[in-house]
């Protein structure tokens, strides 16, 4: 056996896995600790299958959450843990690709913290506890840019002063690069075809959602851009907005600066165009006569068919297109809307297939295949971990692989 542990910690919650990465890549437990810093903190897990466990417990801190679930890993049947796989949000330039964590690559990090103040300094503490409750266990560290570092500089530069870029980073980075990555080559080896080969873009929808495109088996755009608040309206982020709104805000109607960052990555999106943020409450309370839930799926819709449109044309056409994360795999609502405008490419949708949720659920004669694939973020984190734990060759001969 080789137990892969990944976790995703968030400033609230640390979410885990544990795999076997020998064989048959078998997931042996998955958990979350939640509502760290609250009186009814609790562990909830699920072991080999098994009945889901919930104990409460206080987390008064991430380093108490940590050791918590050192403590119910190492009390369960698989208590070796062989290599640690850090999701972490915010890589900037400097990491294309998944790294060994040393002591370097903490300093680094650190530094990157200005980048995305609310991601990033949660992961660092989730890496530093690991560090400390798990001594010589081999850790890395695996960035949702580093995707998307394939962008060429007319898909990632704003119009802005060049030296806000030069000297500051500022500039669009994308985000949910494992998720983009996996549903894209599982895309490709459901279709049989070489990755390489696919004009694809692949749809991220679930609270937070995202877009992107490639071509000829590179990241070529995303709608995410500098924090993931830039692009498509989300479940609380507001996606794409005139820069002047946010000044507006401060200026003429008083709110100060983090009210309005609390405001447009908290409060706005579906929860703040319906009040809900939840697309199955919000397309339920649409059937029942709700105009606010129907405005706010028209809306989310709209913005999803804009970023599809523009990037068929930035791919000069598409072979695929892809949904994934709970709205994308569990909406068909949703996708037959986002989907409905797109005939005049030859897609055809198969009503039938996409209310079952088949993997291709477009027309036999569809001219472009309409995809939904469950997401694996925390595979492609442990595989990742697997391959520098074990073979230390450059992740380019890693990616390469289909899921």
């Amino acid at each position: 056996m080789m137990n892969i542990l990944v976790v995703n910690s968030g400033s609230s919650s640390v979410k885990f896995q544990l795999l076997d990465m020998e064989g048959q890549e078998r997931r042996l437990i998955k958990g979350i600790a939640d509502r760290i810093g609250l009186d009814d903190s609790f562990i909830r897990l699920e072991a080999d299958g098994t009945a889901e466990d919930r104990r409460d417990l206080p987390l008064p801190d991430h380093r108490s959450a940590f050791r918590a679930v050192c403590d119910v890993l190492h009390d369960g049947p698989h208590a070796s843990i062989d290599g640690v796989g850090h999701r972490f949000v915010h890589g900037g330039e400097t990491f294309t690709e998944s790294v060994l964590i040393d002591d370097d690559v903490m300093g680094i990090l650190r530094r990157l913290s200005d980048l995305a103040p609310l991601h990033n300094p949660p992961n660092i503490m989730g890496i530093e506890v690991c560090r400390e409750m798990l001594q010589g266990v081999p850790m890395a560290a695996v960035f949702d840019t580093a995707l998307h570092q394939t962008m060429p500089p007319k898909a990632y530069l704003y119009g802005l002063p060049a030296e806000l870029y030069e000297r500051h980073g500022i500039r669009r980075y994308g985000f949910h690069g494992t998720s983009h990555f996996y549903v894209a080559h599982k895309a490709a080896q459901e279709l049989g075809r070489r990755f390489e080969d696919l004009r694809l873009i692949t749809c991220h929808l679930g609270n937070g959602c995202s877009i992107t495109a490639f071509s000829r088996g590179q990241s070529v755009d995303t709608s995410m851009g500098f924090t993931p608040l830039e692009g498509l309206v989300m479940g609380t982020r507001c996606g794409d907005l005139d820069p002047a709104v946010p000044l507006y805000l401060v200026k003429d109607l008083g709110m100060s600066p983090e009210e309005v960052d609390n405001m447009l990555n908290t409060e706005s999106g579906l929860k703040g165009l319906c009040g809900r943020r939840d697309m199955r409450d919000i397309v339920e309370q649409a059937r029942q006569g709700d105009t606010a839930a129907r405005t706010a799926i028209e809306v989310f819709v709209y913005r999803i068919q804009k970023y599809i449109g523009a990037y068929t044309a930035v791919l000069g056409g598409v072979d695929a297109i892809v949904f994934t994360a709970g709205i994308g795999q569990n909406s068909d609502t949703i996708r037959k809307e986002v989907l409905r405008p797109f005939g005049y490419l030859g897609l055809k949708i198969d009503d039938a297939r996409n209310r079952l949720g088949r993997t291709v659920f477009s027309a036999d004669e569809s001219k472009v295949y309409a995809m939904t694939i469950a997401t694996d973020e925390e595979l492609v984190i442990a595989r990742d971990t697997y391959e520098l734990v074990t073979r230390p060759v450059h992740l380019t001969e890693r990616r390469d692989r289909l899921p």
